[in-house]
């Protein structure tokens, strides 16, 4: 089986895929397409068409990490025969982070850590905003490898736990219970959302989801809820997420993932991330989209990568299988 990696990646991912790729896999690197274009399988977040069309007995492209643009999914739609796969190594890091932003938000974290650097103890006897996270109703809005991590974490710090589910069905109006967890379909959505006082958005961003949390549905929410966003900016409506927070109608909230990006790398260090100023708000932790990034993310991405990869060695079913027609 042959494999065109048209993306040159970084050493320490390279060395980890060639040693643990499987031997029957003859790997092609570099931003050229073969001469003798006979790859089965492209490894490509943005494909081009030319890469698409190159090999005459190509099966299917990888995405090598979690998300799947628009401009993929568009393109590998004209090819209906093709198979779209991704990664999902980032699951742990993702989940980590959500914590690490509840954490922060529930106990204030920041802003006293501000106070106390410059000799300010208030924050001591501070309770007002000082959440105990145990007792608590966390609701989790995408049941995927993040959401499923979340959940056993939260339960075992004992909070009761609801997650909700595209692909969840109801029996006689009962949620389907997964290893303690309380699984709902997404029609339930509104009925769950006043006991969320902690709500995790970790859906894909779809036609289906941009938007789903929108004033509406924050206004559904409890005073004391907080909301941790590691999935896409545009999810939750930034104008209502922002009034919500900025008048107090909901407590916190953690954000990894924004609504304006730095298109070019000397912007990095000079761009807002939205057109609301999050950043003057006290009950606001904010973090630049880093949650899958640690120093074991290469060593992981390449290791999924050729277990990927070995299915079809193999002749196996792949998992992590993309449906085209809903992003995900």
């Amino acid at each position: 089986m042959k494999v065109f990696l048209p993306r040159p990646p970084r050493d320490e991912f390279l060395h980890t895929l060639r040693e643990r790729l499987d031997p029957r896999i003859e790997l092609s690197v570099g931003p050229e397409i073969p001469e003798q274009a006979e790859f089965d399988w492209l490894v490509e977040g943005v494909p081009t068409e030319e890469q698409l069309t190159a090999s005459p007995r190509l099966l299917g492209v990888v995405v090598p990490w979690a998300g799947v643009s628009r401009r993929t999914l568009e393109l590998v739609r004209r090819y209906p025969k093709l198979r779209l796969h991704n990664l999902h190594h980032n699951a742990p890091a993702t989940a980590e982070l959500a914590l690490a932003l509840l954490f922060a938000v529930a106990r204030r974290v920041v802003p006293i850590d501000r106070a106390l650097r410059s000799g300010d103890w208030v924050g001591r006897n501070d309770t007002d905003r000082n959440f105990l996270l145990a007792g608590r109703t966390a609701v989790i809005l995408g049941f995927g490898a993040i959401g499923r991590r979340l959940g056993e974490v939260c339960a075992a710090l004992g909070m009761s736990v609801t997650a909700v589910s595209r692909s969840a069905s109801l029996e006689m109006g009962r949620p389907n219970d997964a290893n303690g967890i309380e699984l709902w379909s997404s029609s339930s959505l509104h009925e769950l959302l006043p006991q969320a006082q902690v709500l995790f958005v970790t859906v894909p961003l779809t036609d289906e989801t941009r938007g789903l949390i929108g004033p509406t549905e924050i206004d559904l929410l409890p005073r004391d809820a907080i909301l941790v966003n590691v999935a896409r900016g545009p999810i939750v409506d930034e104008d209502a997420l922002f009034s919500a927070l900025e008048s107090g109608r909901i407590a916190g909230a953690g954000l990894d993932v924004w609504y304006r990006y730095p298109r070019e790398e000397d912007d990095r260090s000079c761009h807002s991330p939205s057109n609301r100023p999050f950043h003057l708000l006290d009950n606001v932790v904010m973090s630049p989209h880093r949650g899958g990034d640690t120093t074991e993310t290469e060593t992981l991405r390449a290791t999924a990568l050729a277990e990927l990869l070995a299915f079809a060695a193999r002749g196996d079913d792949m998992p992590n299988q993309v449906d085209t027609s809903l992003g995900y």
